[in-house]
């Protein structure tokens, strides 16, 4: 019964990222475009496939697909990843999120970006990524570390601690800068800054 449930909430996970996509890319104007023409979504829908086969233990169905993304759309998500519904990946290119990561629904996930491990361990050893995260470009978030809720990781920045919700992490190793925290009523970047360095 189960089996069949959470089957069906595959379609019910795509039809929830398909509407993020109409939210957070602007380049996607219709349902229908992104469906067939998103090489990203496409290899975040093989994921959605692949990852109920890994959770039901058919390991050649999973790995096989698994592998197939890996080749066609250059995005290694491991079948063990937990994807909430309603992610957005924007171009996909370069991708690789670890088999213990998590990414919450909401978030905005950019080419290059990692969620990997610092070293080689068993056990939980990737992030958890809340819910309406923006990862730019390039940025690497590695070891068992929280990124909050409503955070942004600049373009190529390099994560190595927890980031607080609502706040902004930029540099290798990346600093934060705090935005509309719970002790902040404004935003604490400095006036050079603006939010393109994000990307």
């Amino acid at each position: 019964m189960n089996f069949i449930k959470d089957f069906t909430n595959i379609f019910k996970s795509l039809s929830e990222d398909l509407e993020m996509y109409l939210k957070k890319d602007p380049v996607a104007t219709s349902k229908i475009k992104v469906f067939f023409t998103n090489t990203a979504f496409h290899g975040l829908m093989n994921y959605r496939f692949y990852h109920f086969f890994h959770k039901y233990k058919i390991y050649p169905v999973s790995f096989i697909l698994y592998t197939l993304t890996k080749i066609f759309y250059t995005m290694d998500i491991h079948p063990g990843a937990d994807i909430h519904p309603g992610v957005v990946i924007d171009h996909g290119l370069g991708i690789v999120i670890g088999e213990t990561a998590s990414v919450g629904t909401g978030t905005l996930i950019y080419h290059g970006v990692t969620l990997g491990a610092k070293k080689v361990s068993k056990g939980k050893r990737h992030p958890d990524v809340g819910n309406n995260v923006m990862l730019g470009a390039g940025a690497k978030v590695l070891g068992p570390i929280f990124i909050g809720d409503g955070a942004v990781v600049g373009a190529n920045s390099v994560v190595l601690m927890d980031i607080p919700p609502k706040s902004v992490a930029v540099g290798i190793p990346a600093k934060i800068r705090k935005i509309n925290c719970p002790t902040y009523s404004m935003c604490n970047l400095e006036s050079t800054i603006n939010s393109d360095f994000v990307i």
